[in-house]
């Protein structure tokens, strides 16, 4: 697929569309939603929303909504420097003194200004590691190899978002297309151990958005995908929670329309009754549901804060052990400064765990945000995502751990930068057996950028 170099610059994944968001929202008032729902017995508003929230700062628009689930992970952002070098390869950096993790060089599919990016990674052994983006590199136990993706173009236009390596010829992958262009749309790809193919996914109808933001993996014939899709009601578009299924032959859709603005962004699995996804509702509460192996239902979880928030993450370790990450704010209407959000599943409820941020819990100029967690077991549990320093607009990795008392910050490299800003996030990662922990993400806001850590 061919494609027109970008001349912006990324922040990086998952970034632009909360920086979207904070835009709509500030601009945006009660539409005509609200008499929609109220006169539809189908669109129910889902009841853990802040009241008092929802009118002021959630946008019920059709604009709005489609402007949100067009997002996704990959929008358009800044104009690009015209000093910036090529980077085609992730550059290595010594990491912090104290830090276990290393900076891995790994190869660009494409050269500076098309991106690299990598949002998710998944493996079936340390010998086969898969990690997806705005294009795709794979680990055979020695080296990193760069491949092209079907219909990624490493233009922002396009992304993969999820991935489940089942085995070296097994490997799905989903993400979106057409992003901000005519016809947007979910993609699904297989990779059967020689190249990557498009997979037909669900049917929908002609004027629906769908798209993918995460994928789990209980098994070859046990998969699902989440998201959201943008579908049309009675002449208005709504946005509801979506979720797909895999049974080994086909694709299956399960559309929440209980759930108005509902999005999801991380899903996760540890039986096939026991399937966790989170994410928000329009930003202005936290949004989980379960799966129970017969049904989706949603489950209540806290929203702290009075401005915006999210879930990006889950990871579901047993059906009494589960947590979710991601942001919150505290003053009331506000997109920043961001505070990390970590909640914790114990069989029975879903409450919010304290965990650290850089610069304080009070600090002003320092938003950190996290994006995704991993689990080694119980009491070796691994979050990660990004901080953003408002003064030097610095973006760098943020890492935190718990160890079954309490969560810490970890020290956390960054690859070189190739100028004076400095723009790296890590968005997804993946566990091997023996605590053999990989995090990826985009270095520099345009190229792979790969983290490992041993013996954990």
């Amino acid at each position: 697929m061919g494609a027109t170099a970008p001349n912006h610059r990324a922040i990086s994944p998952l970034r632009e569309i909360l920086l979207d968001l904070g835009n709509i929202f500030s601009n945006s008032g009660v539409s005509h939603l609200a008499k929609v729902t109220q006169n539809n017995p189908k669109i129910g508003v889902q009841n853990n929303v802040k009241k008092g929230n929802l009118s002021t700062t959630v946008p019920k628009g059709p604009k709005a909504i489609t402007k949100l689930i067009k997002g996704g992970l990959f929008l358009l952002a800044l104009s690009a420097a015209s000093s910036l070098q090529q980077l085609s390869y992730a550059q290595i950096a010594e990491a912090p003194g104290s830090s276990i993790f290393t900076v891995v060089r790994t190869p660009n599919i494409r050269p500076f200004p098309f991106h690299s990016d990598l949002a998710a990674v998944s493996a079936s052994s340390g010998s086969d590691i898969w990690a997806v983006g705005q294009s795709g590199v794979h680990f055979d136990g020695l080296t990193w190899t760069a491949f092209a993706l079907p219909h990624i173009a490493g233009d922002l236009t396009s992304g993969i978002t999820g991935v489940a390596d089942l085995a070296p010829n097994n490997v799905w992958s989903v993400g979106n297309i057409n992003i901000n262009e005519q016809n947007p749309n979910q993609v699904i790809e297989h990779f059967d151990g020689t190249r990557w193919s498009v997979s037909p996914g669900p049917s929908f109808q002609p004027t629906d958005q769908p798209t993918l933001e995460g994928l789990t993996a209980i098994s070859a014939t046990d998969i699902w995908a989440a998201g959201s899709i943008l579908t049309t009601i009675g002449g208005f578009q709504f946005a509801f929670p979506l979720f797909e299924h895999f049974d080994g032959t086909s694709w299956t859709a399960t559309i929440d329309e209980s759930t108005l603005d509902g999005f999801i962004f991380g899903i996760s699995a540890d039986a096939t009754n026991d399937v966790w996804a989170v994410g928000t509702v329009a930003l202005g509460a936290t949004f989980i549901e379960h799966f129970d192996g017969t049904a989706w239902s949603v489950v209540p979880s806290p929203s702290p804060g009075n401005g915006q928030i999210n879930l990006f993450g889950v990871t579901a370790i047993a059906p009494n052990d589960a947590w979710a990450v991601g942001f919150f704010v505290k003053a009331v209407n506000q997109d920043r400064p961001q505070k990390t959000l970590i909640e914790h599943w114990d069989g029975t409820s879903w409450t919010v765990v304290p965990s650290p941020n850089v610069g304080g819990p009070n600090t002003q100029t320092i938003s950190n945000q996290l994006r995704g967690v991993i689990a080694v077991s119980a009491n070796d549990v691994w979050a990660f995502g990004d901080t953003d320093r408002f003064d030097t607009s610095e973006i760098t990795n943020l890492v935190l751990h718990w160890n079954g008392t309490a969560w810490s910050i970890v020290p956390s490299p960054d690859p070189n930068p190739r100028h004076t800003l400095i723009d790296d996030v890590i968005a997804g990662g993946t566990v091997i057996p023996q605590g053999n922990l990989w995090l990826v993400g985009v270095a520099d806001g345009f190229g792979t950028m790969v983290l490992n850590a041993t013996g954990q």
